[in-house]
């Protein structure tokens, strides 16, 4: 197991951390102590150092210390506030991550799990490790990479030609469209198609009914009953239990209640509605009416997606991979069990896209986000060809998936 330290004078966060199940956090107010707790003793043993910030010329000296003496360390720093700049310069020093000064017993011990998950990538026992978890794509894959879509472009360049002048003829316009997507590491890149839908359709996507949304599951509409929208202030809650309205909400006395500047609600419906936006992060609209005539056909056999060769060639995505994300799901995919997806190559194809096609255009968000998982821990030259092979064989498609 990955050792524990606290580094700082906070009587509020030495006391969370006395309360850490099966850990034993050391504690120290000086960065030289700490120096000499994280010095290992055996072979490949780590330490994660919870950092409390205070004096920022003094933080410096200590982190800047830390990482000069102690290699094998990952350095949390416990702070509320930043701005850019102090963000970077602490960065710089060789701080790996960051935790909310609030933060319970609960979160820091699933910071402490995270990090002894993670503890084989982490860290780098060969040599100084800084900064945060970052995915590098292996050579290999690299070169193919390079050379299969440098290939690809000359081979279909007639069919670029020719898409472009349907494309101009049929609506008004550019030819390629470019949108923000989120790849390896949540990296932001240019994400380019071919334009197979109407100017205004990033417009109409808002209008267009959540039924729609192919990946959306299907709930019964409740009427909420341990909600309440209004603003609440001392004299309103007296007014509350006045009026006799705890027994009609039906909360139960194990019940915990969340209150925000104007709303109460129960943790339970408001952890359900938690995971219900995280299982809904992905939107496929079916039938969708945004969609042109010309857009119709190269997505059916796959046409639009081939700018993206120019991604692959500079570097933005691997031929496979998992699917560069728009910003709106991507910033639905950041908890703990969904980041792996992106610790892995984005693609132009992947595994989720020749299962998704063997269900006929049926499947989860759960189940999609699992494959990018299973693809991001278990990626292979062998997977890949076998991905490459499947999609080339499903190229003309009977449903449009």
């Amino acid at each position: 197991m990955i050792g524990v330290v606290y580094l700082g004078s906070n009587p509020k966060t030495q006391e969370r951390l006395k309360y850490i199940p099966g850990q034993l956090v050391r504690m120290t107010t000086a960065y030289k102590e700490a120096a000499k707790i994280c010095t290992p003793h055996v072979a490949n043993e780590h330490f994660l150092v919870f950092f409390e910030r205070n004096v920022r010329s003094e933080d410096i000296t200590a982190i800047t210390y830390l990482r000069k003496k102690c290699r094998n360390v990952y350095i949390v720093l416990i702070t509320n506030t930043m701005t850019g700049e102090e963000r970077d310069l602490y960065m710089k020093c060789g701080i790996n991550d960051t935790i909310q000064q609030e933060a319970s017993v609960t979160e820091l011990n699933k910071k402490i799990q995270f990090i002894s998950d993670r503890e084989s990538i982490l860290f780098d026992d060969e040599a100084p490790k800084y900064g945060i978890l970052k995915f590098k794509i292996p050579l290999w894959k690299r070169l193919f990479d390079i050379v299969f879509s440098s290939l690809a472009i000359i081979c279909l360049s007639p069919v670029f030609i020719l898409t472009a002048i349907a494309i101009r003829l049929e609506s008004p316009g550019p030819i390629l469209f470019k949108s923000k997507r989120v790849g390896t590491n949540y990296t932001i890149f240019d994400f380019l198609k071919f334009r197979s839908m109407y100017t205004d359709a990033e417009q109409r996507l808002k209008e267009l009914s959540k039924e729609h949304n192919q990946y959306v599951e299907n709930h019964e509409q409740e009427d909420p009953k341990t909600t309440i929208t209004a603003p609440l202030g001392d004299q309103a809650e007296m007014e509350m239990m006045d009026m006799g309205m705890e027994s009609e909400m039906m909360i139960s006395d194990e019940e915990i209640m969340l209150v925000g500047d104007d709303f109460v609600v129960a943790e339970s419906d408001y952890n359900k509605q938690k995971e219900d936006d995280i299982n809904n992060a992905f939107v496929k609209i079916e039938n969708d009416p945004r969609i042109t005539k010309v857009g119709k056909f190269i997505r059916k056999y796959s046409i639009d997606e081939l700018p993206q060769l120019f991604n692959i060639l500079r570097g933005d995505m691997s031929i496979v991979g998992n699917r560069p994300l728009p910003l709106y799901e991507a910033e639905k995919l950041t908890a703990d069990a969904s980041i792996d997806r992106f610790m892995a190559p984005a693609g132009l194809t992947g595994l989720w896209q020749v299962e998704e096609r063997g269900k006929g255009g049926n499947m989860s968000a759960e189940e999609r986000k699992q494959l990018d998982i299973t693809y991001g821990q278990t990626y292979s030259f062998a997977l890949d060809m076998k991905i490459i092979f499947r999609t080339l064989t499903a190229f003309i498609q009977k449903e449009n998936v």
